[in-house]
């Protein structure tokens, strides 16, 4: 649009990709985002500085406040946003939900106000039923958000929403509704000017959800009909025009099975997940958002505002997707994926670069990962390809899970809910599992890795005089008797006899074997895999007629082997010749370290309360400690009955991952 950009940043963003995006940038405090990104004096200096005439807040800190947009009115700066009064009356839930009622939309079941202690919130319970909902009255993102099931919970769902709403928001105020089970979430994104133009878009789907918070979102939406997209639509514009709402926003609705739905909370700000309406629709709502804030009138009519072909968002998390527990490094390694075609099915939405810090400071999302296809097939197609090539090293990720449900048959059929992730992985999720013929294409790889490394070793070493010749036949391997041990997510072992003969070897990057394994047909792999590269393009045609291509990730070199990532997850590869093999039967197992008398910090974070002291007798699932990061609370409990011997931290103590914490005395 040819609009100059200025960048502001804390300490910790100085170099992030923003920054060197942007044509100037300001550093507006240290890394903790009270003193930086929410520091409004700082940041009116920066505007003051550069003589920027507006601001557009992004989609997190301070882009749903209204005080903040008051105080740029004041200056005389536009707020690429809706109005004060709007945001104020949308942003608080407790408010909104009344506004919403007059305006004639669904809402859920609940107390209109916000609640004055545990007392108050046992009461509303008992009066509506279980299971209810606290959350935080000026929250979203999922966090101050806790479900009870029965009175016995209600305790400490209070504390825990309370606590992480105020630390999060500034802003303790708790409402409590119906919990709606086994629901889909579903939003309706809406723009509208400042003439009184108010128009819907096709809806998103965020149901897969961890924490109450989104993980992968799709537009539009396998649930809906036109009937009911409709109404969405229709009630979504109602309750913008109520409020005089202009620029953009999404009404958020919880849809049961039978499609009746309820009004959740209106976001007054651009969505994470809005790049899927702008792949169906063809829509940049950025751009509208500054056409609006300039005044303009939106160009284009509701029949004008179609849907094209289907779309998904993944969220990249730096975290254990195991436990959904942030992950902080370096990235010391990244290679984003991109798209194959000129039709630009694949948009990367990042904040970061190889080299970035992911810090304790902030949401560990590291990138919006967008496939588009023309069918929800294709789009989920592309979408398993971009996760397979996106390499992410130097912190822990949850593309395992991210892969891991885009495979699944039941996420491919559409029957999803917000429950998705607890019910597919009701122990939690563990990696992929290798089922016989993933076993049979991992361990090819793997051998076919091996074989290539030895070639390139041979070619720098004995067979040197033969690679100036250009002739290697005779001089290298061409045959390997190999044993490839495979130690899977669930911590079991897998070992497969592969036999390899080498067909044809290219240093460039391109290599033919013919490989052999037990109860399976004789296949050819050609490997397209310049060792430089960690990205593994391995090509299977079997005796059989079939053909298959996959992708693998070569991670990092291990004493006898490697660590290779197939579906997401990390799998440790044990290359060994026949002689190794059987000397490796006679090999002691190291044992395992015995952590049942202490209690770890799952994640670096810092310690938000102790509860117990030295010399307490503390039961089996007893809370111990109270651990933040990135705004959200986890409550760590004890593992096994006994008496507190040491406490090594104490409130408001930095922590790193697996760092102890309490010590318990030895079982008598």
């Amino acid at each position: 649009m040819g609009i100059k950009t200025v960048a502001i940043h804390s300490d910790a963003d100085a170099h992030s990709l923003h920054v060197r995006m942007a044509d100037e940038a300001v550093n507006v405090g240290p890394a903790p985002s009270a003193q930086s990104y929410l520091n409004v004096p700082a940041i009116l200096d920066a505007i003051k500085s550069s003589g920027a005439q507006a601001v557009h807040p992004g989609y997190g800190f301070l882009s749903e406040n209204a005080a903040f947009a008051e105080t740029l009115d004041k200056a005389g700066v536009v707020f690429i946003g809706p109005g004060q009064a709007a945001m104020a009356a949308m942003g608080d839930k407790i408010e909104s939900k009344i506004i919403a009622k007059k305006a004639g939309v669904n809402t859920i079941p609940g107390y209109d106000g916000a609640i004055s202690g545990v007392d108050h919130a046992l009461e509303i319970a008992n009066s509506i039923g279980y299971p209810i909902m606290l959350k935080a009255s000026a929250g979203g993102g999922g966090k101050g958000m806790r479900i009870a099931w029965k009175d016995s919970e209600v305790a400490e769902s209070f504390k825990l929403a309370k606590q992480e709403s105020k630390a999060s928001f500034g802003d303790d105020r708790l409402l409590v509704e119906k919990y709606v089970d086994n629901p889909r979430h579903i939003e309706i994104q809406i723009l509208a000017d400042k003439h009184g133009n108010t128009f819907y878009f096709p809806e998103r789907e965020c149901s897969i959800q961890r924490r109450n918070q989104k993980v992968i979102e799709e537009a539009p939406s396998v649930h809906l009909d036109e009937k009911t997209r409709r109404a969405m639509g229709e009630q979504a514009v109602s309750l913008a025009k109520n409020v005089g709402y202009s620029s953009a926003g999404t009404v958020e609705f919880l849809v049961d099975p039978q499609r009746n739905f309820y009004f959740l909370e209106m976001n007054t700000r651009l969505q994470v997940e809005h790049p899927i309406t702008e792949f169906i629709t063809g829509f940049d709502l950025v751009e509208q958002m500054i056409r609006i804030a300039a005044g303009q009138r939106l160009p284009f009519a509701q029949e004008d505002i179609k849907s094209n072909g289907w779309a998904f968002e993944s969220r990249v998390y730096a975290e254990d997707p195991e436990k959904y527990l942030p992950s902080i490094g370096r990235l010391s390694r990244y290679i984003e994926p991109v798209s194959l075609t000129d039709k630009h099915e694949v948009r990367c939405d990042s904040g970061i670069v190889e080299g970035s810090e992911i810090s304790i400071y902030y949401d560990p999302l590291i990138c919006k990962l967008s496939t588009y296809g023309e069918t929800r097939d294709d789009a989920i197609q592309i979408m398993k390809r971009a996760l397979d090539s996106y390499v992410i090293k130097g912190v822990t990720h949850n593309i395992p899970l991210l892969r891991e449900v885009f495979g699944s048959k039941r996420f491919q059929s559409g029957n999803i809910s917000t429950k998705f992730l607890a019910e597919e992985y009701p122990g939690g999720f563990k990696g992929h599992i290798l089922d016989k013929e993933s076993l049979f294409q991992l361990a090819c790889v793997a051998a076919l890795v091996h074989a290539k490394r030895d070639v390139r070793n041979w070619c720098w070493g004995e067979g040197q005089e033969a690679l100036l010749k250009g002739d290697l036949a005779g001089v290298v391997p061409k045959r390997w008797d190999l044993y490839v041990k495979i130690n899977n997510s669930q911590g079991g072992l897998e070992v497969v006899h592969v036999e390899v003969e080498r067909k044809s070897q290219s240093l460039q990057g391109t290599a033919v074997f013919q490989i052999k394994t037990p109860n399976h047909p004789v296949t050819v792999v050609r490997s397209d895999w310049p060792l430089e590269s960690p990205l593994i393009d391995a090509h299977f045609h079997s005796d059989d007629g079939e053909e298959k291509t996959i992708i693998v990730q070569y991670v990092d070199p291990l004493p006898l082997g490697f660590r290779l990532q197939r579906h997401g997850t990390k799998f440790d590869i044990t290359i060994h010749t026949a002689r190794q093999h059987k000397l490796s039967e006679h090999m002691i197992e190291k044992p395992k370290k015995d952590l049942s008398k202490v209690i770890q910090s799952p994640m670096p974070g810092s310690v938000v309360s102790v509860s117990v002291n030295v010399g307490d007798m503390v039961s089996e699932g007893a809370e111990v400690a109270v651990i933040e990061a990135m705004k959200m609370q986890n409550v760590l409990r004890a593992s096994r009955a006994g008496k507190v011997k040491d406490i090594k931290v104490k409130t408001g103590s930095a922590v790193a991952a697996e760092e102890v914490l309490i010590v318990f005395e030895d079982e008598e």
